[in-house]
């Protein structure tokens, strides 16, 4: 009888801050460095040194490390990460308008994650999405205009299912969804019947 190998264990996902980072993380940064500049917080040798380091940085937390001594700006790699909890009934962001960081943390818990941008205005090219099943799982409402990029994402035991199309408005966001589907699994997804009568201002209930 041939001797079974175990199957090798899933990688784990990266940390948070060593996600890579955007062409917009970088410029970003290099425009909020220039205005420290500016504001006369670095001297100009310090801004040449850091602009060079910022436009080959490959993370954020290699892009954070160089704005860390500055005043907190609105670059997305320096705010801090939304982290939604699936507690005992549940969380949820939207479909009321709410501000979209940069990066945005979803854990299922036990009572699972909605996630709902169709009321969004982001301004933000890239939003990255780490979102972790569990036991209940993640769903991510995303508009029609926006895309989602999940080639980074670790379906797991629950299973990954992505019903967004391809098709994306020039200005509007891009979703890079990574992370894992644990047991509950994750969905991303544009809006159902009944979410778009609700957009349009049509359902009884709005």
């Amino acid at each position: 009888m041939t001797a079974q190998h175990p199957e090798p264990s899933p990688r784990p996902a990266a940390p948070s801050g060593d996600l890579r980072a955007s062409h917009d993380d970088r410029e970003a940064v290099v425009e909020q460095l220039r205005d420290a500049a500016a504001e006369g917080r670095i001297d100009l040798d310090e801004l040449d040194a850091r602009l060079e380091q910022a436009l080959t940085s490959k993370t954020y937390n290699e892009l954070a490390a160089l704005t860390a001594d500055l005043p907190s700006g609105q670059s997305p790699a320096s705010q801090p990460p939304l982290v939604i909890t699936g507690g005992t009934f549940g969380a949820s962001r939207g479909p009321e308008r709410w501000e979209v960081p940069g990066h945005v943390i979803a854990r299922g818990g036990v009572g699972g994650v909605n996630l709902d941008f169709t009321r969004v205005e982001c301004r933000l090219t890239e939003v990255a999405v780490e979102a972790y099943g569990e036991v209940s799982g993640v769903t991510i409402v995303i508009p029609d205009a926006w895309a989602a990029d999940t080639s980074g994402m670790d379906p797991g035991f629950g299973g990954l299912t992505d019903k967004t199309t391809p098709d994306r408005l020039p200005g509007t966001p891009l979703i890079r969804l990574t992370g894992s589907g644990g047991a509950g699994g994750v969905v991303i997804r544009h809006p159902n019947r009944r979410e778009r009568r609700k957009l349009d201002g049509n359902s009884p209930e709005s």
